[in-house]
């Protein structure tokens, strides 16, 4: 067990490594000059030549790059062109919103999805698990910006159950904040609820066509123990991998509907800097964000050892 988890946390640097040698180079690779398009159309050259030598876009490329790791591995992302604040500080302020919406989603979407992926694939071919394909079908395909004006117009402006817009931080109080992000995250989990459960329903049926199964039902053994004690502990794998996969779609999903549900989060703070070309910003996002999935990526991995005895060896 222990050699199976440091080769996970090895095969993690070359990933870092490549993570962030890409983010870098994502301001060296576009056409132009990078200060002038950081800029802007209408800045003079003295305002151009400012913002190269703030961000010491002067140096050879080889000397930035070596000085952007340094600045990364002390977490340090520079300042913000646009505020003239810490790109470090800007992030820590929008972490929370998005972090309690992606767990508060995520939540959602497993206590709902996998029961149901679970008890379609019992029912298989009966009216309940045709119902859950067809809902699970248009929870996928309907667009996560549509929901959320929907859910707005009846749960906000019909029955004001919720607040249309907005987010109250935790320090105003728990039931609070997790009431004016209960509209997003429902929003966000129609999505997923839908992924996970059609995951599930066919990890499921898979599990229940196997000889131990129908061994167990041989035995004499009752429903509630087949499905799990025999069935449900051997899905972990594949529901556990789409679970943490789902992140990287999740945190693009927070992206749009942070701004539909105007939180100042993450997501809000990224489409600002981008529309104000605030490079540091952006390159601090990207960063955190790697990051977050590459530490979520290793959980998976190493969660796998408790599904799979095997994967361990």
């Amino acid at each position: 067990m222990q050699s199976f988890i440091i080769k996970r946390l090895l095969s993690v640097i070359p990933v870092v490594f490549i993570v962030l040698t890409t983010v870098f180079l994502l301001l060296h690779i576009g056409p132009g000059d990078p200060a002038a398009l950081i800029a802007g159309e209408n800045a003079s050259r003295t305002q151009i030549e400012e913002i190269r030598q703030r961000l010491m876009l002067d140096r050879p490329l080889l000397e930035q790059f070596l000085i952007y790791l340094r600045n990364v591995t002390s977490l340090n992302f520079g300042e913000s062109v646009y505020s003239g604040f810490p790109v470090g500080m800007l992030i820590l302020q929008r972490v929370e919103p998005t972090a309690l919406l992606a767990l508060y989603t995520m939540t959602i979407s497993v206590l709902i999805s996998i029961p149901m992926g679970v008890w379609a694939a019992w029912r298989a071919g009966t009216t309940l698990d045709r119902t859950l394909v067809i809902a699970s079908v248009i929870g996928f395909s309907v667009p996560v910006f549509v929901i959320g004006y929907a859910l707005v117009d009846l749960f906000a402006l019909r029955l004001r159950w919720f607040p249309v817009q907005g987010y109250k931080p935790l320090s105003g109080g728990f039931l609070a904040s997790v009431t004016s992000l209960t509209l997003p995250a429902v929003t966000l989990a129609f999505l997923f609820s839908a992924l996970l459960a059609r995951i599930t329903r066919a990890t499921m049926l898979e599990v229940l066509s196997e000889d131990y199964i129908r061994t167990a039902r041989a035995k004499g053994a009752r429903n509630g123990r087949v499905l799990i004690v025999h069935a449900l502990k051997n899905i972990g794998v594949p529901v556990v991998t789409v679970i943490g996969t789902s992140f990287a779609a999740l945190l693009g999903g927070v992206v749009i509907t942070e701004s539909v549900f105007n939180i100042p989060g993450m997501g809000r703070l990224t489409v600002d800097a981008i529309l104000n070309r605030d490079y540091p910003v952006v390159q601090g996002v990207l960063i955190t964000f790697s990051f977050v999935l590459i530490g979520i990526n290793l959980l998976v991995d190493l969660s796998y050892a408790l599904f799979d005895p095997r994967v361990r060896q």
